[in-house]
Parts: C-alpha cells; sequence; structure tokens
C-alpha cells in the first residue's frame, strides 16, 4: 500500500563534495505505517538501472547519522519513522550520470506480529 511512496525522487541526488561527484543518494522513506527500529530493517536492496548495489556499499542516513546494514542490526537506539524521508547513500566516483535511472528499491521488514517479513519494493525513473 505504500510501496509507491518509497523513493522520493524530487530529493534523489549526485553527493558533491569539494566539487567532485563522490557518490549518489536515493531519498527514500520505510514503507511500514508505525516506523520501525533500525535493527528491524533486515535488507535493503538498490539496483541502479538493472545493476545490483553490493550491500557493503550502502550506508543509510537518517537523523544525521550514517549506518551500514550491519551497524544498523544492532541498532536499538534509533527509530525511521512513517514518512520520514532517509537516504540510502552509495560512494561511488562520477556518481549517477546525468539522464534518466531506473532505480528499484527493497526493503526486508521484521514486523513483531507477523510470521514472515514484509517485502516491500518501489521503482522509479529519476532525472538526475
Amino acid at each position: 500500500m505504500y510501496e509507491q511512496y518509497i523513493i522520493v525522487e524530487s530529493e534523489t541526488k549526485n553527493i558533491i563534495e569539494d566539487e567532485k561527484v563522490i557518490g549518489y543518494k536515493i531519498a527514500a522513506r520505510v514503507p511500514y505505517y508505525r516506523g520501525l527500529g533500525l535493527s528491524m530493517i533486515e535488507d535493503i536492496q538498490l539496483k541502479v538501472d538493472g545493476h545490483a548495489v553490493a550491500p557493503e556499499q550502502l550506508q543509510i542516513e537518517l537523523h544525521g547519522n550514517t549506518y551500514t546494514l550491519a551497524t544498523m542490526e544492532t541498532e536499538a537506539d534509533d527509530r525511521w519513522e512513517f514518512g520520514e524521508v532517509g537516504f540510502i547513500k552509495v560512494m561511488q566516483a562520477g556518481g549517477l550520470t546525468p539522464g534518466k535511472h531506473q532505480i528499484d528499491l527493497l526493503f526486508n521488514l521484521r514486523i513483531s506480529y507477523m510470521p514472515v517479513n514484509a517485502v516491500r519494493k518501489d521503482t522509479k525513473t529519476i532525472s538526475v
């Protein structure tokens, strides 16, 4: 139901530092109506133009903090609230080339009252 709101196209952009493009960030919302503690996000998968980004390359930026998927596993104090925009960052020299890109983003969520994980995904075409 909330899948169509996961990727925030208008906030997705390249990361520029010292006038160099050092990566890119995909703006996203967690697709669960109550928000979740970060340790309850089992996995995040990103594909750009059909190419999977390695999990080790992903960083999650939320509330001014940066997490890897591995450090999120034990994060007990931070939550990603419903409707809140966070960023999936990929540090990659040159970032996204100018033009249109297909973004596929998948969240694998552990919900306490559900017997199986909730897998939610969104696909959008963005312009950089």
